[in-house]
Parts: structure tokens; sequence; C-alpha cells
């Protein structure tokens, strides 16, 4: 067992969705939004911090790492979850950042996606986008969507993702998920030879680059449904976004293209739950025959108007999903409002859905505490990441040369004149030093 794993453990059990680890600090969650010290840890020195790193690399994600100084992978504990981390290197030392990926897909209903979102699933093809901000849960999304069509349909589907996150199992489907830098050179690469490998159905994690883009687009339109994923914060700006990625003399071209092979835009944006928690704002665009000429002839900024009037179709505004969790009482008008991008906009809206609610002067936020609940898992005594048991996802890490720098002590040390003994859980030592 990694010594980490004991971090990944109460990740889950607390329900945070990030794990933050930086040279000379407290390991650190995000939960529900907040980052929050795990204050059972010291700080983590950086020789330290790299050992705890490598236990749990396969040899070529380290190279990387090595070379580049930054390196993405997955990294999975069986029975629990699988975490997709990044790891870099800032002025204070190694560090990295893991997100928990659940082992159960949620659905279409636990994400409260629209029905339009199951129309986009029934294409036969067609370019549709899931787009928002870092974090905001579009690979969520998009795996509820593969999900509900590996229930419903028959197809073949290929997945190119940077890492792999969630697994999918073959249902009525035959689905083939390939990593880049593990099974492919790059998502440009995967997605070209996918056109020689039979797919109904084409995702691509990250449309990253111009050839990534022109190429996803150029599938959608030779017969194959494409799903993708931009940094996007509206469904407006995501069209905008695709053309604006293409010289000036070939921007016409790529509008005609677009016009007719975009299908669907969902554009979320995750706000915290009065009661703890978070919540999507999803705004959907759904390309009907309007839309489609306002793309073709460059007036995209008419969109919005298309939208409002476009309930029939599906399409709902951001101000719109904002205001109904307002109304709701899921979200605090003054979270709906940092949400916002139209912020005037909202404050009409919540008016008109008789929010009594006026934006006052920003003013600092409350420091929050830590809101961890003592630890209920069992975890291992040893948890030194040099002697430990290699977890089986990853190899054991070759020997460094030197003296081996010592476990980070996350507690009191023994008492002089104790016999030696195994380093004491974490979490287990906290508790029985609070009685």
């Amino acid at each position: 067992m990694a010594w980490i794993d004991a971090l990944f453990k109460r990740m889950v059990e607390v329900g945070a969705s990030d794990l933050h680890m930086t040279s000379g600090t407290k390991p650190r969650f995000r939960l529900h939004g907040d980052i929050v010290p795990v204050h059972e840890c010291d700080p983590i020195p950086p020789d330290q911090m790299r050992l705890i790193l490598k236990e749990i690399c396969i040899s070529s994600v380290w190279e990387t790492y090595e070379s580049s100084l930054d390196a993405d992978f997955a990294y999975e504990i069986p029975g629990l979850a699988r975490f997709r981390g990044n790891l870099f290197v800032d002025s204070r030392g190694p560090g990295a950042t893991f997100r928990v990926i659940p082992e159960e897909l949620l659905t279409f209903d636990e994400l409260g996606l629209p029905d339009v979102a199951r129309d986009f699933c029934m294409l036969t093809k067609g370019l549709v986008l899931v787009t928002g901000p870092t974090g905001s849960g579009k690979s969520t999304t998009l795996a509820a969507m593969i999900d509900f069509i590996n229930k419903s349909r028959s197809d073949h589907i290929i997945t190119i993702e940077d890492p792999i996150e969630f697994v999918h199992q073959d249902q009525r489907c035959l689905i083939n998920q390939r990593e880049v830098k593990q099974h492919t050179a790059s998502f440009k690469r995967a997605l070209k030879a996918a056109l020689r490998e039979d797919p109904d159905i084409v995702l691509v994690g990250e449309l990253r680059d111009l050839e990534t883009i022109e190429i996803a687009i150029e599938t959608a339109e030779t017969g194959h449904l494409v799903f993708g994923t931009l940094h996007t914060t509206t469904a407006p700006s995501t069209v905008d976004r695709i053309i604006d990625q293409f010289p000036a003399d070939r921007q016409a071209q790529i509008r005609t293209m677009l016009s007719s092979s975009l299908k669907g835009v969902v554009a979320q944006t995750l706000c915290k739950k009065k009661a703890g928690g978070r919540v999507a704002a999803l705004e959907v665009l759904a390309v009907t025959s309007a839309v489609s000429s306002l793309i073709r002839e460059g007036k995209t900024h008419q969109i919005m108007s298309i939208m409002q009037m476009g309930a029939k179709s599906g399409m709902v505004l951001l101000n719109d999903a904002l205001t109904k969790l307002v109304a709701e009482g899921t979200v605090a008008p003054e979270e709906a409002y940092s949400r916002a991008v139209e912020k005037d906009g909202l404050v009409a809206s919540l008016r008109a859905a008789g929010v009594d609610w006026e934006p006052g002067a920003v003013g600092r936020a409350p420091v929050p505490a830590s809101p961890l609940p003592a630890s209920t898992v069992d975890l291992p005594a040893d948890m030194t990441p040099v002697q430990g048991a290699a977890n089986p996802a990853a190899p054991a890490p070759s020997p460094v040369p030197g003296p081996q720098p010592a476990l980070p002590s996350m507690g009191p040390g023994p008492v002089e004149g104790d016999a030696p003994q195994a380093l004491e859980d974490p979490f287990e030592q906290y508790k029985r030093q609070r009685g």
C-alpha cells in the first residue's frame, strides 16, 4: 500500500473532490468548493514529497515528469476510486493535484441533466461539445452521456483521453478507450486513426489545438457522432472560440462546416449549495436551423437572442439556470451572482422570479473551518513510502542513492527512550492524541 493511499481514502470518505500536495505545507482537500487543510498532517518537505509521488508513478510517467517537470496520469485503488493526477514543480519543490473519479458512473437523473442531453446522445452524426472552466464536471457529464449510449444503443465507441478517467465496461456497445502517451502519441493522431477503426461515436477528451478541432469537425461531417470538451464559459462563446482558432482566410470555410456539423453545446458551471456540496448550472444550446444560419453568416452575437426564445428546443441560458437554482433555495443569490457572466441580467432575472436581493459591497469571505470528521476507514500501520508494499498499479520505486529521507511525521515523534516502532496511521494517531 502506498503512503498517499491513506489520504486518498480519507478524501473519498469526507467527500472531497481534489487533493492538493505542495512541498512545505500540509496536504489540502477541496471540500464543497473550499480549500481546507488536513490538520492531522504535518507539512511535507520537498525530498519526502518526491518519494511520496514517485511511489505511485509508473516509470514512463516519472521519466516524463523528470524531463518536462509536468506529467498527467491516472492512479487507481481497486474498490475505492480512480484518481486523475497532475505532477508539477513550483517555487517550493515537487507538488501534485489529484481529482477523484468515482468507480460508479452517475446517471442523467443523478446529475440533473436536461432531456435535450438525451436527444444529443441519440444523434447519428454531428459534433456535441461539453464546455466549462477547469473542474466544472465536464468529464462527469460526458461519462454519463457515454454510459447512456452504452445502455441504449448498439454501436462502436472510441474514447481518446489524457488520462483515461471513467472506465466503461462493454454493455450494448463495444468501447475502446485510448490514453494519450500510453496508447497513442497525441489527440490528433488518435483522431485520424479512429476514422480507420469503424467507429460510430468518438469522444475526444479535449480539443486542444487547431488541427484537433479541424479533424473533429471533419469526423462529424463524415457521418460520425463526436463528443468533445472546451474550456469556455458560455455556449455562444464556444462557437466564437472554435472559429477564432483558425486563420482569418479560413474562417468562412470553418463557419460553413461548423454550421452543418455542430448539433449542441452544454456549458456548465459548478455552484456551492447552501446545504453543502455543489450543483451544476447548465447553459444549453441546441443548434436549430436559425442558429445554423447565424453561425454560417458570422452573426454569432445574435445566438443569445435565439436561445432566449428557444425553450421548446431545450435551450437554457446560464442566467435562467442560476435563477432557477436560487428560486428553489438550492444556491444562495451571492453564489449565483459570482458565477454569472451577465451579472446585470441575473439581477433582473432574480427580480422577475420574485427573489428580493441586491448585490452588496464585496467583503472578505470567512475562512472556512476544516469540516473533516474523524476517519472511520481502516488504514495500514506501516505507511513508509520506500519500504511499504508497492501498489499493484505501480512498480516498486527504484532505489535512490545516498541516505533516504524519512517519512513526514504527521504528528509528534516518539518519546526519547521508546523502542523503535512502525509509523502510526496519521488519522488514528490524531484521534488518539485527542482522546
